[in-house]
């Protein structure tokens, strides 16, 4: 009775054996078939996807960086604002010392005001010449009636000596009185013509202008403004709202025009370059979709942006130093181009960026029919200017107006601004 369980556990040993086999055959089995379709699924919606649209990692965030350099030179007396600090359009961010600036202006003053009152006292050299043309010209008249009374005197006495009625001292008499009247008159005449010359003279000087309109004037009203604009530029706004990077101007440094001060950054108008492939550009449009994703905010946030924009070249081709392919032993790379994409501002706002930021960009290429999209380049000129401020344009006024004052200062009036 108990050797024939033993001969039963031996039998089943060998079929369960087998069993578990199959199952393990069959968990193999369906593990490769559901691997097989998932890299075909996975291989398929790649290729699809391939056909409608294109994607890179190798983007990052873009700005205009504006930097801040003096128009003047002077000594840096206060600096008002800080790396990361926002600052507004007009804001004044440097103020260089403007003793000399100031100094300068005051001379400049000092010169119009000089040259207003002598063109005024030219104007009133003038009116005393033309007067005094007119008492020369009356003393021409009176030395002509001299001159004729003389003649005839002459005369009178010439037809008498003959009889001798008149005796030679008295014709010699009469003869030297002609003499004198005559240049009596021609001094007279001279004075005449001299008087009138020096009229002519300061007519020239005035003619065609008036006061605020003459040369002298508004040369002098030139070097005013010249002096006011190189004073006001001491203050250094800034031209753009945004927020200040890179400042390396310190308080008592020596600048220089044009020298490096800060950068401001504005962060409302920024965009991201896409370097995609070349191979990758053969579908690209401008105006076509894409979408954006900041490594900062990951995939819980992305941005609706446009192509607006494809590089003249590749990377390599503006980069410091060119590639020198021409050797031997070259070796083929995949080129990089840079593609703009604009980014919706309201979404900007809401989720702000810094430039330079690391991103993924998909741009879809399936849309070619769009009336949005366009071709691979515009062939228009820019309907608007890329960047412009008013902040330097404002001070112009305010030196039209010193002018002005200037002006009427010396003139004793309130006159135009030449």
């Amino acid at each position: 009775m108990s050797a024939k369980p033993e001969s039963n556990s031996q039998s089943s040993t060998p079929a369960a054996t087998n069993g578990k086999a199959a199952i393990r055959r069959r968990l193999m089995l369906t593990a490769i078939t559901v691997f097989v379709i998932a890299a075909v699924t996975y291989g398929g919606y790649h290729y699809w996807q391939s056909l409608h649209e294109v994607n890179t990692d190798d983007a990052f965030v873009g700005g205009n960086l504006v930097q801040i350099t003096p128009q003047v030179g002077g000594t840096v007396t206060r600096i008002a604002a800080d790396d990361t600090q926002l600052v507004q359009a007009g804001q004044t961010l440097v103020e260089l010392d403007g003793a000399d600036s100031r100094v300068a202006l005051q001379q400049a003053e000092a010169q119009l005001g000089q040259a207003v009152r002598a063109l005024r006292m030219t104007y009133a050299q003038t009116a005393a010449l033309q007067a005094l043309v007119a008492v020369r010209q009356t003393d021409v008249a009176s030395a002509r009636v001299n001159l004729a009374k003389a003649e005839d005197a002459l005369r009178r006495r010439q037809r008498l000596a003959g009889s001798g009625a008149v005796g030679a001292e008295e014709l010699r008499q009469t003869q030297i009185a002609v003499q004198a009247a005559t240049s009596a008159l021609g001094s007279a005449q001279a004075g005449v013509k001299a008087a009138l010359a020096q009229v002519a003279v300061n007519e020239a000087q005035t003619a065609g202008s008036t006061l605020a309109r003459n040369p002298g004037v508004r040369l002098a009203a030139a070097r005013v403004r010249e002096a006011y604009l190189a004073y006001e530029r001491t203050t250094i706004p800034a031209p753009v709202t945004g927020v200040v990077a890179r400042r390396t101007v310190q308080l008592g440094q020596r600048v220089g025009p044009g020298t490096p001060l800060m950068t401001v950054v504005p962060l409302t108008n920024l965009w991201v370059d896409a370097n995609f492939k070349e191979a990758q550009l053969r579908d690209l449009r401008l105006g076509q979709k894409a979408t954006v994703v900041a490594d900062l905010y990951g995939g819980k946030v992305s941005y609706d942006g446009r192509v607006v924009g494809i590089s003249a070249g590749s990377g390599a081709a503006f980069a410091l130093l060119p590639a020198q392919n021409a050797t031997g032993n070259w070796i083929k790379v995949v080129q990089r181009v840079p593609v703009r994409i604009a980014l919706d501002p309201a979404q900007l706002a809401r989720h702000p960026l810094r430039v330079g930021l690391s991103t993924e960009v998909t741009v879809t290429i399936a849309d070619h029919n769009e009336p949005l999209v366009g071709p691979l380049l515009l062939d228009l000129p820019p309907d608007k200017p890329a960047a412009q401020t008013a902040v330097y344009a404002a001070k112009w006024g305010k030196a039209d107006a010193l002018v002005a004052r200037i002006i009427a200062t010396n003139t004793g009036s309130q006159g135009a601004a030449p």
